[in-house]
């Protein structure tokens, strides 16, 4: 025991004690406690004080952690309303499915995962039989639950689809073999199979982290009057691996802080990773109570099945508690795999107390409880644990459910650390699995050592007993619906029109001109409330500070404060109904805002147009894996990179400076990557967006598509929209003018060179092709490129259409036909952007860029250094034509030297 002088001063000390006698004798009380019954009993009397103090309402700090047991004790679990027999049928022909299609498909060598579903087929059945909302539930209704499945439990998923007549067994034995165009993708993935699939998971922690998020925006279309989701409930399902992934716990203070009492974390707990233990010599349940409790979270555990109850009886003195919260997990583990002689001596054998609780044991109790007795195995154990999740209000749940990985599979698999790589069972590893489940399959339907397919019949009991329950949920779950929208009518004309003027002698930034379009396009009648401004704490940054007092800053409490700039006229506003998302300083939180906002037309029949404006270096290099998730999951909106390229952003230096977030959205096969240079085009490209995404698409596109726009905050006079360049902004390349119609008047003979800019990059060219004229007597076409991806794939497209016979003709290629001289392209990003468009060039083709890492100067000095100022592309197209013999080869030595290069 402490010796109390020992005990360091207290923070408590700096509060007032009115009366020090009175606390002295509580804690005379405690110090008795603990010499007369033992500390073990003192930490008890004091966790029943707390607890009581907390159900008397009294302010005190939450214990993080609690004994390693379950939070519902067995005594004040509800019955379960349904046939617990039948479930329990339903339950063993989707393990039996799932195990045989991962093992028949393992033959044609696509893998699968037996294992995961196996230890969390409860967690599932009890919520799609008891909880899981479907899209015609009646207080949900074109909405329903939203699950996160997963994704190694998908083919239990797939099995249950096969059971309720979803899928057939041809579907099944195309388990990851889509090319035919009858097959099932090998995770969760609503591109691939739309009708079912709702939210992509397998990349490891995106699922908990867009869970938070899509709770978030369901409370956000709630208070925003768009529609009532108030009913609907996000159940994400996660592994005890999993939750080390950064984004697993990134937002957990967020759901908590706004009271998301529509979320539940279902993890379940089977100890085990990829590899081996989650927490070898820890324990991962205990650290997750922890840190769920200390976000702000209630925590369910669901450890222990009924077998356990009779040891929890017979332990009169705790002994059994404090082992169970000790014994590290890959010591448990081993348990599980252990027979009864072994536990005794190595988990009983502890403390004479449980040498004697042991005692009162039988081996086949013991190995019923260690082997097979967990919570996350027991319907009733994870029905009380949901029905206490959707009971309690004003947090998110999480449930920690332990099971064990690879559940009913045999000695083979329970609890090996190899069973996650593992893909098939044997003949007599799948009739060893049958008997244990009950199921009536024959020996003889296993022909030629084939496993078979499972099915009591369309109109047995057990199918019949499952579509009622989905019937009274609101049917089929997961289920993905997009119900014939109405096409939203296309904004009023004048607010795109009004860029086509130009500015004047007025300097503008394009990021600036987006914002402007913006803040028109949010006027609108019809589609105004269906903006989502999304932006990572740069508002001001961007210019949208014009945007908090006229829509809002969305926070579900209001403003309860007075802003310190009420007295101005763009006041920092927050409201119940705000329409701006300002996430702070977290870019994965934005993408998943995004996320959620781009799929409501599927997930809730509710077309929102979200927008994410963001420093475009901090988008696709951070989140890229969210950008492939928002492609999978279907998503429509507008990405934005603002301060955009590598030279524009002056003084931040090598972190800060873009010039690759084209090459990577190029990859994805979603976004339409756009590098506008003028604010019309800005607005002609969103345009079209709208109409695509949105409006009426023409045959053939694929509304299922977002737009990446590079935006960048360089000042610069806006000129007037050229006539008849529409179709070149957006399909990505036009002549912005020729050296001729620039009134540069170039000799009838002279030398001509063509110069494509991107972005930024235009007014180098526009510079350069002056000097051009006036200094070498060369006659230059200024080309705008306002996307080189999009160029590039049309010109693959008519490459693939050429492999099947059909001539076409790339529109890069008619874009330039005829055009004189060589092709110079140039852009503020690397020289891989616009080398993209090279092979369908059929002049002598070239470009500059800004390869290598950023620098922290001036703009002119930045690009000096990368050599895409206007003076090195001067130098860039003499070197060009003078290799064609078309000006002397001296005069590019010339122009070095003039030039100081």
């Amino acid at each position: 025991m402490t010796d109390p002088s020992a005990i360091q001063p207290s923070e408590l000390d700096q509060l007032p004690d009115r009366d020090p006698e009175e606390t002295a004798e509580w804690q005379a009380s405690l110090d008795a406690v603990t010499q007369a019954a033992g500390p073990h009993r003192a930490a008890y009397l004091m966790r029943r004080t707390l607890e009581r103090a907390e159900g008397a309402g009294l302010a005190l700090p939450k214990l993080l952690e609690t004994d390693y047991v379950n939070t519902i004790p067995t005594s004040a679990e509800p019955a379960v309303d349904g046939d617990e027999e039948m479930e329990r049928k339903i339950t063993a022909w989707n393990r039996w499915n799932a195990a045989a299609m991962v093992t028949r498909g393992s033959k044609h060598g696509v893998g699968g995962h037996i294992a995961t579903f196996a230890s969390a087929a409860w967690l599932y059945e009890t919520g799609f039989n008891h909880f899981f909302k479907g899209k015609e539930a009646q207080d949900a209704p074109g909405s329903g639950d939203q699950l996160y499945i997963q994704g190694h439990a998908s083919p239990g998923i797939y099995a249950r689809a096969f059971l309720d007549g979803r899928l057939n067994e041809t579907q099944l034995d195309n388990f990851r073999q889509e090319a035919g165009g009858n097959g099932l993708p090998s995770y969760p993935h609503p591109r691939r199979l739309p009708w079912l699939w709702e939210f992509p998971t397998v990349s490891m922690g995106l699922g908990p982290l867009s869970a938070i998020y899509q709770a978030r925006f369901n409370r956000y279309l709630t208070n925003r009057g768009i529609k009532d989701v108030s009913a609907s409930h996000v159940w994400a399902f996660l592994g005890d691996g999993e939750m080390d992934e950064p984004e697993s716990t990134a937002a957990l203070a967020l759901a908590a802080r706004e009271g998301l009492d529509n979320l539940t974390y279902v993890i379940n707990c089977n100890l085990q990773r990829l590899d081996g233990p989650v927490r070898a010599n820890f324990r991962v349940v205990q650290e997750l109570e922890a840190q769920f409790r200390g976000a702000g979270w209630n925590v369910i555990k669901v450890l222990w099945g009924n077998a356990w109850d009779e040891l929890f009886r017979l332990d009169t003195t705790g002994a059994l508690v404090r082992r169970l919260r000790e014994v590290p997990d890959a010591q448990f583990q081993t348990y599980a795999t252990r027979d009864a002689a072994y536990i005794r001596e190595h988990f009983f054998g502890s403390e004479p107390s449980l040498v004697e609780l042991g005692k009162l044991l039988s081996d086949d109790k013991i190995s019923e409880c260690f082997h097979l007795s967990r919570g996350g195995h027991e319907a009733r154990k994870v029905y009380a644990a949901y029905r206490a999740a959707l009971t309690h209000k004003g947090a998110p749940t999480v449930i920690l459910a332990q099971t064990v990985k690879g559940f009913t599979l045999g000695k083979g698999f329970a609890s090996k650390n190899a069973n996650h790589q593992m893909k098939k069972l044997s003949v007599d590893e799948f009739k060893d699995m049958r008997d244990l489940l009950g199921l009536p399959i024959p020996d003889s339907a296993f022909v030629d050592g084939q496993v078979p397919y499972g099915h009591p019949g369309a109109d047995s009991p057990e199918v019949r007993y499952l579509q009622e329950r989905r019937a009274a949920l609101g049917g089929p779950a997961p289920a993905r619906r997009t119900q014939p929208l109405a096409p939203l009518p296309a904004p009023a004309d004048k607010a795109f029109a009004s860029f086509d003027k130009g500015s004047g002698s007025q300097s503008i930034a394009t990021t600036m001109a987006f914002v402007r379009l913006v803040k028109d396009l949010v006027r609108d009648k019809e589609s105004g409330k269906r903006w989502v401004p999304i932006v990572p704490d740069e508002a001001r940054t961007f210019g949208m500070e014009s945007l908090f007092p006229s829509l809002g800053i969305y926070s579900p409490k209001g403003q309860t404060y007075e802003p310190v700039d009420r007295d101005q006229l763009m006041y920092y506003k927050e409201a119940k109904d705000g329409q701006i998302l300002n996430e702070g300083i977290t870019e994965a939180g934005s993408m998943a805002d995004f996320i959620a906002a781009s799929t409501s037309y599927a997930t809730h029949g509710e077309v929102m147009i979200p927008f994410y404006i963001f420093y475009s270096m901090f988008g696709w290099q951070r989140t890229a894996d969210q950008m492939w998730q928002l492609g999978d999951q279907l998503g429509r909106g507008f990405l934005v990179g603002a301060t955009a390229g590598r030279t524009t952003l002056t003084g931040e230096g090598l972190q800060h400076a873009d010039g690759h977030s084209p090459v990577i959205a190029a990859t994805n096969p979603a976004a339409l990557s756009y590098d506008p240079a003028f604010a019309y085009e800005v607005a002609a490209i969103v345009k079209d967006g709208l109409r695509r995404m949105y409006g009426e698409a023409a045959p053939g596109e694929d509304q299922n598509v977002f737009y990446y726009l590079t935006v960048y905050n360089e000042p610069m006079p806006q000129p007037a929209k050229p006539a008849g360049v529409d179709e070149g902004i957006v399909r990505g390349l036009y002549r912005f003018n020729t050296a001729e119609s620039a009134g540069l008047s170039p000799a009838a003979d002279a030398a001509r060179v063509q110069l494509l800019g991107s972005g930024t990059a235009i007014h180098w060219t526009l510079a350069a092709q002056k000097m051009l004229a006036e200094e070498w007597g060369v006659a230059a076409d200024v080309w705008s490129a306002t996307s080189w991806t999009e160029l590039r794939r049309d010109a693959l497209e008519a490459d693939e259409a050429l492999l099947r016979g059909e001539e076409r003709t790339p529109y890069v290629r008619q874009a330039l036909e005829g055009a004189q001289g060589p092709v110079l392209a140039v852009s503020d990003y690397m020289r891989q952007v616009p080398d993209q468009i090279a092979q369908w060039v059929e002049q002598d083709y070239s470009s500059l860029g800004a390869d290598g890492f950023g620098l922290s100067d001036t703009r002119d000095a930045a690009r000096r250094h990368f050599g895409v100022d206007a003076e090195s592309i001067v130098v860039a197209a003499l070197a060009q034509l003078a290799r064609r013999g078309e000006v002397p080869a001296s005069a590019v030595k010339e122009a070095r030297a003039k030039y100081g290069l």
